[in-house]
């Protein structure tokens, strides 16, 4: 059984349930508690989400470990690792990991190789919880939750965006302003399952990026996402007439030397409710893009 605990440092009582929720614990995590077979402890004591809790009072959860199953087998292929914990772990995913199985890979994916590491690492909890996802194509700072109560507690944030993810971009051609503001609704196109489009019955979507070099026949940016969207960056510099250097999927040149869509994330910014303390991490520019700007890095700590 696994553990998490908190301690009341304010004065006045409050319910457990309350207590619980500003600490990240959702309604839908409190029924999972309830039917995998969890529980909440006071002070060493079996609670109820309605009784209270008061200054010095310790609130435990305790949750059983997710144990192994055969539909995701274990890889021991490489994992780039940036940091980890009990709860977390943040990769730095290369280009051409996929995320998660599907019909393309089952056995080799940054999922696969995460149990592999945890099964070799003799965890407990064998079912890795991708928190950020990336494209197969995209590389970059991806985070993972060892263990269903750390997802959970990034459900909230998650929904509003406070999990901050930054990428570098390499887009054709010469942007026309240093600064932008994409505002343009996203949606799948009409009998693709894949590609996306912008579209007025999309979900909306909005993008900003900043100019960082321009190259003569392309442009490095930054950008940062205001929502999630399968696509998103792509499919907006794609809408403006710049998609990214060697996006084959929508129209980038495929000329420039990277056999891949020219996108990195490499910031990723989260507030750890464990530690509480906002935690950050960057991934280093891979050597393919480097390459195909002839050897330029920009400054990573700068977000």
């Amino acid at each position: 059984m696994a553990t998490f605990s908190w301690t009341k440092l304010d004065e006045g009582g409050l319910k457990i349930k309350a207590f619980l929720a500003q600490r990240g614990v959702s309604h839908r995590m409190f029924s999972i508690i309830k039917r995998g077979g969890g529980n909440i402890l006071l002070d060493g004591q079996h609670a109820a989400t309605i009784d209270e809790i008061k200054q010095g009072q310790k609130i435990t959860v305790v949750m059983p470990p997710e144990e192994s199953n055969t539909i995701i087998p274990p890889s021991d292929l490489p994992l780039d690792i940036l940091f980890e914990d009990e709860n977390w772990l943040v990769v730095n995913k290369s280009a051409g990991v996929t995320s998660v199985p599907g019909k393309a890979d089952r056995e080799t994916t940054m999922v696969n190789r995460v149990k592999g590491y945890l099964m070799a690492s003799g965890a407990k909890d064998l079912v890795p919880h991708v928190v950020t996802r990336l494209d197969r194509f995209t590389s970059g700072v991806a985070l993972l939750a060892k263990h269903r109560f750390a997802h959970g507690l990034l459900d909230k944030a998650l929904q509003s965006h406070t999990v901050d993810k930054r990428y570098y971009a390499l887009v054709d051609g010469d942007l026309p302003d240093d600064y932008g503001f994409i505002d343009a609704p996203i949606g799948r196109m009409d009998d693709d399952f894949i590609r996306r489009e912008v579209r007025a019955d999309g979900r909306a979507s909005q993008t900003e990026y900043w100019v960082i070099k321009r190259f003569g026949n392309q442009t490095l940016v930054r950008v940062q996402l205001h929502t999630g969207r399968t696509h998103q960056i792509r499919v907006h510099f794609k809408y403006i007439g710049h998609p990214l250097v060697g996006d084959e999927i929508y129209g980038g040149p495929l000329d420039r030397g990277i056999q891949r869509q020219a996108l990195h994330a490499f910031w990723l910014s989260w507030y750890d409710p464990f530690a509480q303390e906002q935690k950050s991490y960057i991934a280093s520019m891979p050597a393919d893009f480097v390459a195909v700007m002839d050897g330029y890095e920009p400054v990573m700590d700068k977000i």
